[in-house]
């Protein structure tokens, strides 16, 4: 996908993502983990968490909303950018880092991650596509693979609020 194709896609989603991240962290998390997202290809019931994590060059704090699966006991989330040729920033800053945070409705968890290979990443894929159907859409419009990234809780933290965020995401 173009970055042109790609800055049109986050354009029109900008202001529904800043939304839905508001909403989720006003309520402590008692709305936007559910959300119907039909309107873009997904379901009615799709699953939705935060995820906060520190910028590797500016070292602030960022939340970040996004559609997951669970399996295995592990939370899964998918670096799509929706199917940009280039990797979203929260991926690339994760990947800096031993730990993330991440919040599903009313609860918060510190974790580790790992990125699943082989087999595994083929099984967790398929199985991510079917929770959510335009991730395979995102993957036929670019060249490179759509990281995954699983997420195993190792100690719960407290729920997110928005002055945690020292950053302010950009889409």
């Amino acid at each position: 996908m173009s970055d042109d194709t790609s800055a049109a896609i986050r354009d029109t989603r900008k202001d529904w993502v800043v939304e839905h991240r508001d909403m989720y962290l006003s309520s402590g998390g008692a709305q936007g983990h559910i959300m119907d997202i039909t309107p873009v290809g997904g379901r009615s019931f799709a699953t939705h968490c935060l995820v906060k994590y520190v910028g590797r060059k500016s070292g602030k704090v960022f939340i970040t909303p996004l559609c997951y699966a669970d399996i295995g006991g592990e939370v899964v989330i998918c670096a799509s950018k929706g199917g940009a040729d280039h990797h979203p920033a929260w991926y690339l800053n994760i990947r800096e880092a031993e730990t993330v945070d991440f919040q599903i409705a009313t609860q918060a968890f510190r974790a580790t991650w790992r990125e699943p290979e082989g087999v595994e990443r083929d099984k967790v894929w398929a199985f991510v596509t079917d929770c959510h159907p335009f991730y395979a859409t995102y993957q036929q419009s670019t060249d490179r693979v759509i990281p995954l990234v699983m997420l195993k809780a190792i100690e719960p933290v407290p729920v997110f609020k928005a002055e945690d965020a020292t950053g302010i995401r950009q889409f």
